[in-house]
């Protein structure tokens, strides 16, 4: 079959490469089309219980989340220069607009800062509370006859408001911070135009007239800050891949045309993973971001091995298009194999339910397939019009030192394998004992450098108002109507003190804050006054709440406030809280004892308490990610053991081919046990697109090993060593290759890119290793068991090297063939070859 394949793809070149070309311009039309993703989450199922309460939190009570944060610590503040400045920060951030449709339109709910906050006032004709500025006068023209005297009254003013105490002020300093609200649909779209990259532009410029530093946090400025790093590396990485490989090819090959052939497959790989991206109207994240340099590293390999066959057997004959007809049929099913196994391990992903995971399966996989193809079309094609190889194009097949490596492995084979097994064993304890020193952990941010901005001004809002990170607590009484009875108040109050406690949690935000505000107002704003009403107390100020109730709801505002804190039944009320970016095992230990305590103040018996929010989201998305990493390697392993058993017909080789590519999977999680690197959601990728691709090397040994054995007359151990000297040079070359290009994301600014490249060289440097003198020694010391009659006859064929198919048949007809002068070869023949 193979050997038809080939006379069609030479044959056809022209016609194929002009197809290939316009896909691939077709593809590059839709690259244009990508967004970035700028949510959190997607980590979890939809129909995980984590992310359906979620969901219904979000269906109660809006969004979370659409808050940024502006913080500065100056008593300037308390100046009317400096209060009329913060005013004029919060003005030109509120007149900020997008363009939707070619028309400016606001993107920001509100800004809440000190200048226009307000206060609960006691109406007594009406007996009702309203809310009203804390400083009228300053509103509109007031601004401008501002003097200090008064600045400092208005900021006494809103200081003496416990409301606000832990959310626009800190009691113990000056810190102060500023709230931007966004409509949360428009925030999550592509309509968010560079809204946030504008309000930081100007608070920079903010700071830089005023000499106040400011501090920017909150999911929205997080989320776009990473999305906007992600977007900047894809590009780098690309060229950065593109440039290593192109580097390491010209040190192989030493010829700048199968460089260019080389670099033209790889991106031609590169445009279509995109193109395959967008066409399933997937978004740019992290993880997708890895794809197209993911595409040029593995795609390498495919080259190195056709184009070493390619000169091999130019340099045996001296026949052009001979050597690439056997290129095709010798090499092209083993590479088809080797990328199958790559892009099942990669598939694997597709069967974890998790939406991220499953889309970088799908386009990961299909984007390795789709790589294949177009190697095996472009570059049969691209030779037959390029010039022969020269003798010094040729050179790098006879290079003393790399056989003098080779002879390393073939000696270690040979004469040293029980310092082979011995080094193997030593391996594997170390690597045990480092194994159980893995730790889980995953941050929201803790993949950004320490010194990275949103780090640092993250810090210092932890630091003095404890976290920005969505924490929210659903009770359900059960009862309409009830949720906020004098009897619940009190354990909403006492839930919030509970919380207040640690100091992972901000001050916490609920109906009860509402209630005390009207209990302060009812006695002229003192803030001693600021607490849940007594007994006697409701039986007067009755009349206040539920008056300002019936008024809130023919007010869209101070309905939406009403919103906020109770469903529509009014038997689910929440409470609001932010969290430091503490890391996953912190978070377990805390939830761990929080749990009884919250079950004290809402017995599970009279109340349905949930915790959600994006920070428990994510703690358990790393949770899932880890439990389905055992699942994905399971069935990574599982389907490429089929696929070797379909290979070799033997059950026993399979299980013998598996052990030189598990272990440097537990050598790899053993570094990680004795370096610290935790598993997480940015690390969990290594172990199975090592193993996807390490197999590759096995199923090329173990492809050439079956062919030696029948050109040896089945002796096992000079098919072995042959196996050895024969695959050796190609796969130092491709797992050079990969080293080096793995290794090029550890120059990544997110931590977790960086150990995933370090982390996944390093596996595939051992898995040479194993593959070229552990696997070698095991089949020589094991023969008998494993190499049996029926390994010589797969149920998959592999063509068999020495098997030349009467290629030695080839005629040509008419035609002029580029570097053979008058000698003209439009097509291909052969004379009674099988097909």
């Amino acid at each position: 079959m193979w050997l038809r394949i080939a006379s069609l793809l030479i044959r056809n070149r022209l016609p194929l490469v002009l197809a290939l070309g316009a896909a691939t311009v077709f593809m590059g039309l839709q690259i244009p089309k990508l967004e970035m993703q700028y949510k959190h989450g997607g980590i979890l199922p939809p129909d995980d219980p984590v992310e359906v309460a979620h969901a219904r939190f979000l269906e109660s009570f809006g969004a979370e989340g659409n808050v940024m944060l502006i913080g500065v610590e100056d008593d300037r503040l308390h100046t009317a220069e400096g209060l009329l400045a913060w005013h004029q920060l919060a003005e030109d951030i509120r007149a900020l607009r997008v363009q939707v449709d070619g028309q400016p339109k606001a993107i920001i709910d509100s800004v809440f800062a000190f200048p226009n906050a307000f206060k609960v006032e006691k109406h007594p004709t009406e007996k009702r509370f309203l809310l009203s500025p804390v400083a009228p006068d300053l509103l509109g023209e007031g601004l401008d006859s501002l003097t200090d005297a008064r600045a400092k009254e208005v900021v006494e003013a809103v200081r003496s408001l416990p409301f606000y105490e832990g959310l626009l002020f800190n009691e113990d300093n000056d810190a102060t911070l500023m709230m931007v609200v966004f409509d949360h649909a428009m925030l999550n779209s592509a309509q968010r135009g560079t809204i946030v990259e504008d309000i930081v532009a100007l608070t920079d410029a903010w700071t830089a007239k005023h000499g106040v530093a400011t501090y920017l946090s909150g999911l929205p400025f997080i989320r776009i800050s990473m999305a906007n790093k992600v977007k900047g590396e894809l590009g780098y990485f690309v060229g950065a891949a593109l440039v290593v490989t192109a580097l390491l090819l010209f040190l192989f090959f030493r010829n700048m045309a199968v460089v260019t052939v080389c670099l033209m497959v790889v991106t031609v790989g590169v445009v279509w993973s995109l193109g395959t991206m967008s066409l399933l109207d997937y978004k740019i994240t992290l993880l997708m971001s890895l794809i197209p340099p993911l595409m040029i590293v593995i795609g390498v390999p495919n080259c190195i091995y056709l184009v070493n066959k390619y000169q091999a057997e130019f340099k045996r004959h001296g026949n052009k298009m001979m050597a690439l007809q056997r290129m095709v049929t010798k090499v092209g099913n083993a590479t088809l194999l080797t990328n199958a196994t790559t892009a099942f391990g990669f598939a694997t992903f597709i069967f974890t339910h998790s939406p991220i995971l499953i889309e970088f399966g799908v386009v990961a996989s299909l984007s390795i397939m789709l790589a294949f193809c177009v190697s095996i079309v472009l570059i049969p094609a691209l030779f037959t019009w390029l010039p022969e190889p020269r003798e010094r194009h040729l050179s790098h097949l006879d290079r003393v030192w790399v056989f003098n490596v080779v002879g390393v492995f073939v000696r270690a084979v040979q004469t040293r394998r029980k310092v082979v097994y011995l080094a193997a064993t030593l391996v594997v304890l170390v690597s045990a004992l480092g194994m159980v020193q893995m730790k889980t952990t995953g941050n929201i941010v803790d993949d950004l450098p320490d010194e990275d901005r949103v780090l640092t001004d993250l810090s210092w809002i932890e630091a003095r108002f404890r976290g920005v990170m969505p924490f929210e607590v659903l009770i359900d009484g059960h009862r309409p109507g009830q949720i906020l009875s004098p009897g619940n108040l009190k354990r909403i109050e006492k839930f919030q003190k509970l919380l207040a406690e640690y100091p992972q949690f901000s001050r916490s935000l609920s109906a009860v804050d509402a209630v005390k505000f009207g209990v302060q107002a009812f006695y002229g704003g003192d803030p001693d006054r600021y607490r849940l009403p007594s007994r006697q107390e409701r039986s007067f100020m009755g009349p206040y709440f539920r008056s300002s109730e019936q008024e809130a709801s023919g007010n869209d505002d101070a309905s939406s406030v009403t919103k906020s804190f109770v469903d529509s039944t009014r038997s689910v009320t929440r409470v609001s809280a932010q969290m430091a970016d503490v890391g996953t095992l912190e978070m377990d230990v805390l939830m761990d004892e929080l749990q009884p305590r919250i079950d004290s103040i809402f017995p599970p018996a009279s109340f349905d308490l949930t915790v959600t929010g994006t920070s428990i989201v994510f703690l358990e998305g790393t949770h899932y990610l880890v439990k389905n990493l055992a699942i994905s390697m399971a069935l990574a392993i599982l389907v490429i053991a089929i696929v070797m058993a379909m290979l070799f017909q033997s059950a026993r080789m399979v299980g013998i081919a598996l052990i030189p590519n598990l272990l440097p999977l537990l050598f790899t999680a053993g570094v990680m046990g004795w370096t610290g690197i935790a598993i997480k959601p940015s690390t969990i990728l290594v172990f199975s697109v090592a193993f996807g691709i390490s197999v590759d090397d096995t199923i090329h040994f173990l492809a050439k090993y079956r062919q030696e054995l029948r050109g040896n007359g089945w002796n096992i151990r000079a098919a072995v060593l042959a196996a050895v000297k024969e695959t050796g040079v190609s796969m130092m070359y491709t797992s050079i290759v990969l080293f080096f290009g793995f290794m090029m994301f550890s120059i990544s600014e997110f931590d977790g890119t960086r150990s995933l490249g370090l982390l996944v060289s390093v596996t595939l440097l051992v898995a040479m290793f194993t593959n070229l003198m552990l696997l070698p020694s095991l089949l020589m010391s094991f023969a008998q068991y494993v190499t049996t009659k029926t390994f010589g006859e797969p149920f998959i064929q592999i063509l068999d090297e020495e098997d030349d198919m009467a290629l030695e048949g080839l005629q040509v007809k008419s035609g002029t063939s580029p570097g053979k002068g008058e000698e003209r070869h439009s097509g291909l023949n052969r004379d009674d070859a099988p097909s």
